[in-house]
């Protein structure tokens, strides 16, 4: 069965365990099975192994009913065990008969060793079988098994215990040295793993030495993570950071979002123009999509769409979960196409590196922690002017207020209500506005 069949690679729903069930019942093929299902026949023959259930069905008049050997019915041989001198009872009702009997043989069925690998659909009736040992799949069953498996596979790590002690043995001794993960792993490659699995390896406490006992470890925390990331991997179809770099511009605007400490649900939206080194904040309630839409649309009425065209032809954004709808902020307020954006790779801000600068000026006068909770437009609007009257060296000394005014004239800076501050009122500390956190 071709791996492009749609659902070709998703797991077995119980549904599909009771359609399995129904047909083995009803003696279909496992290969009319997976076509119906859309898998692949092994698929359904590893099924029906893995979760067959076993049965005993006891038939006889022997003492003991789970005598195996096929030759139990007409065997007469007596004291085969050689055990007890004077013994009239017959092997095959003899408890120890299976083990000790040189001729022993059991007892097979082709049903159980070969397709179908259960009794599902046997034509026999039950009381004329004369196997002892049956299997038969029930998909409720099934289930069960399977979900458990599903469990523990995912618990724990993928190695014995002697395994573990052996890689304990080389790891903890030199981490005891000084010695980094990945100068361990790089001059002992028989370990077989990665730097972050040794790393999680140590945090978890699985080997004798601790993160504690890293070098540097004991001057990090840990890292507090805002973002929630994009579910839905269609949007980034045309949108990745390989085909915005194969647009080749010179210039465009980046966009992220600062957040608020924990008290606080409000955080900025933050724009950053890379050729004048520009930058923009503007303060939201939420970090929704919603709310970002509401400022693109009031830009576009402030600027008008040759305006918004103008700064924001392309973005670049982080992969946040609140640029996770780029549609909607893409098309205007009266279906315009007014954007283009394009998402950074995973993990990697430092492709959006000028708006990342930008933050740390921005941190300067709201250090993290800090609450936006009684933060207004207004305060943010003041920061925004001294941080773009600060000379910039890569604009030879100039600012980016002074750039921007020469690239797009004093009508797109009075819409965005922008204002140049003297070189020695220029205040980048926390006392420029007026609340404290």
């Amino acid at each position: 069965m071709s791996k492009y069949v749609p659902g070709n690679q998703k797991h077995l729903t119980l549904n599909d365990r009771k359609y399995i069930e129904r047909s083995l019942n009803e003696g279909v093929s496992f290969k009319d099975i997976a076509k119906f299902l859309c898998k692949d026949p092994t698929t359904i023959s590893k099924e029906v192994k893995q979760h067959r259930l076993d049965d005993w069905f006891y038939k006889g008049p022997f003492y003991n009913k789970k005598n195996l050997c096929a030759k139990r019915y007409r065997c007469n041989k007596t004291n085969a065990c050689d055990k007890i001198v004077i013994c009239g009872v017959k092997c095959a009702s003899c408890p120890t008969c299976n083990k000790t009997c040189p001729d022993f043989v059991r007892e097979q069925c082709c049903r159980l060793d070969k397709a179908p690998y259960v009794c599902n659909g046997c034509p026999k009736v039950i009381t004329r079988c004369t196997i002892v040992h049956k299997y038969h799949y029930d998909a409720i069953f099934a289930d069960r098994k399977y979900r458990e498996r599903l469990s523990s596979s995912r618990a724990g790590i993928n190695m014995s215990k002697q395994e573990l002690s052996e890689k304990d043995s080389i790891i903890t001794p030199l981490i005891y040295q000084g010695q980094s993960p990945y100068q361990i792993l790089t001059n002992h490659p028989e370990l077989d793993m990665s730097v972050r699995t040794l790393y999680s390896y140590l945090d978890d406490g699985i080997l004798s030495a601790r993160n504690i006992d890293l070098k540097r470890k004991v001057k990090f925390k840990p890292r507090k993570v805002h973002k929630t990331q994009i579910k839905d991997r269609t949007v980034f179809i045309g949108r990745t950071y390989t085909d915005f770099q194969a647009l080749g511009l010179d210039h465009f605007a980046e966009m992220d979002t600062v957040h608020s400490s924990h008290e606080s649900k409000r955080v900025i939206l933050t724009f950053f123009l890379t050729r004048e080194k520009l930058f923009l904040a503007f303060i939201i309630n939420r970090c929704t999509k919603g709310a970002v839409k509401l400022v693109f649309n009031k830009l576009e009425r402030q600027m008008g769409i040759y305006g918004f065209l103008t700064l924001f032809n392309t973005i670049l954004t982080d992969r946040g979960s609140e640029f996770g709808d780029p549609d909607a902020l893409e098309v205007g307020i009266d279906g315009i196409q007014r954007s283009d954006i394009y998402y950074c790779d995973p993990m990697r801000s430092g492709q959006k590196g000028g708006i990342e600068q930008a933050h740390t000026m921005l941190r300067m006068v709201l250090p993290k922690g800090t609450s936006f909770e009684y933060l207004t437009q207004w305060d943010l609007r003041t920061i925004v002017d001294h941080i773009n009257s600060t000379p910039r060296e890569i604009l030879g000394g100039r600012t980016p207020y002074e750039v921007a005014l020469k690239n797009y004239g004093p009508d797109i800076l009075k819409a965005l209500q922008l204002r140049p501050i003297a070189p020695d009122e220029v205040n980048l500390t926390p006392k420029l506005i007026r609340f404290t956190n």
